[in-house]
């Protein structure tokens, strides 16, 4: 058994019971005279210094923050865990816990109130029904809507396209709706809420809700998808030519009633004056729309002489509404906390991409999501472009994924 992995699985115990002793009120079990260190990517790095310094003030404990590349932090921490001398605290992304639990670097928790979270939040922190973080924000893409062109948006994708090409006809849009594809390939993240709702999810879920490993998007739902999107393309919904960049300077001109975006694009809207509105993705086929949704959370190192200190400052520090809050007004992302997101009572944006993700699908954390990125996008192109017949273009990318995800591929 590798070494990690059976400190991790001895240390789970320990963990669980040390919560009981440290979350809020029992921080007497918590060493005054530890630090902890906690690693974060470089744009969280202020903020977790002021809640550190907070966190300090109530308990005595040092909190050392160190600031990394997003591209690469994950990396860096597994290689130190691996020498002996990686942080307390990660601060990251719910999809990295494949890779994290695979090499025993996280410890299991329990959440102080798992029903105090919203709950895609609280799935995206389990792997193989263990979970191993403390949600702190989402993240997911919505419809946004320029009111001054439109104060209405029809139920149904197709309605709302029609509603926006009325526009474009009469000469007040440029464009039905904004959804950014690239040149070489389709994005298949921003237009996963369309998928979902022709019952073509990427994976199956158990019965409790967590992914397994078997492809679903093929079969008849992911024909009528595919063929969606072959009819999007002749209507000239979907263009290549539509990039990230240029998606956002067409709405920012006011040419869109509509953009498919996230959280982070909207603050340059509101910057420019502009009235919107955050709403859910309409659905295009007969279910509701999904859209994926990234959880940030913070994970114990499982190798962390420290972890007591560790886990009180994730479980009953970071799972506070007073720190969320504050990582919500630096960030401008919903906070994962239930209690949280209702003090937001003046920010419409970020309580409408909460209400757009509330019901959606948690980005997999599993392995084989890694491969299915590989040929997604650019099949969506070749069905968008009309560069063969929609049912065989698909058929060949489930077939291409299936065969680099079966067992021992991906050891390969």
């Amino acid at each position: 058994m590798h070494r990690r992995i059976r400190h991790a699985l001895l240390a789970a115990p320990l963990a669980i019971l040390s919560l009981a002793a440290c979350s809020s009120g029992a921080q007497s079990a918590v060493d005054p005279s530890a630090q902890i260190t906690v690693w974060a990517d470089e744009s969280r790095t202020a903020v977790l210094e002021s809640l550190g310094e907070r966190y300090t003030a109530e308990t005595g404990v040092a909190v050392h923050v160190v600031g990394h590349d997003n591209e690469t932090i994950r990396d860096d921490y597994s290689q130190a865990v691996d020498r002996g001398d990686g942080p307390d605290v990660l601060i990251g992304a719910h999809d990295w816990l494949g890779q994290l639990v695979s090499t025993g670097s996280v410890l299991p928790i329990e959440l102080p109130d798992r029903s105090a979270f919203v709950p895609v939040a609280v799935e995206a922190m389990a792997y193989d029904h263990v979970t191993y973080g403390v949600p702190l924000s989402t993240e997911n893409v919505a419809l946004v809507r320029n009111d001054a062109l439109v104060s209405s948006t029809p139920a149904t994708f197709d309605a709302l396209v029609a509603q926006g090409q009325e526009l474009v006809e009469r000469g007040d849009a440029a464009y039905p709706v904004l959804l950014q594809q690239t040149e070489a390939a389709s994005d298949p993240y921003h237009l996963y809420p369309l998928q979902t709702s022709f019952g073509a999810p990427v994976f199956a879920t158990n019965e409790d809700g967590s992914y397994s490993d078997q492809l679903a998007l093929g079969g008849d739902a992911g024909h009528a998808y595919a063929d969606y999107l072959a009819a999007l393309g002749e209507q000239g919904v979907l263009d290549p030519a539509i990039t990230s960049d240029v998606a956002k300077a067409a709405f920012l001109a006011g040419q869109s009633p509509y953009i498919v975006t996230g959280p982070w694009s909207t603050g340059e809207f509101v910057d420019a004056g502009l009235q919107i509105s955050v709403l859910p993705v309409p659905p295009a086929g007969p279910l509701p729309s999904q859209p994926f949704v990234g959880v940030q959370g913070a994970f114990v190192n499982s190798s962390s002489l420290r972890a007591a200190a560790a886990t009180d400052f994730v479980t009953g520090f970071l799972a506070a509404p007073d720190a969320q809050l504050t990582l919500y007004r630096e960030s401008g992302r919903a906070p994962a906390l239930r209690a949280a997101v209702e003090e937001i009572t003046d920010d419409a944006v970020v309580r409408g991409f909460s209400a757009a993700g509330a019901d959606g699908a948690p980005m997999p954390s599993i392995p084989q999501m890694s491969v299915v990125w590989t040929f997604w996008g650019g099949s969506e192109h070749l069905v968008i472009s009309r560069s063969g017949e929609a049912h065989r273009l698909w058929d060949e990318m489930v077939a291409s994924i299936a065969a680099a995800i079966a067992p021992g591929a991906l050891e390969q």
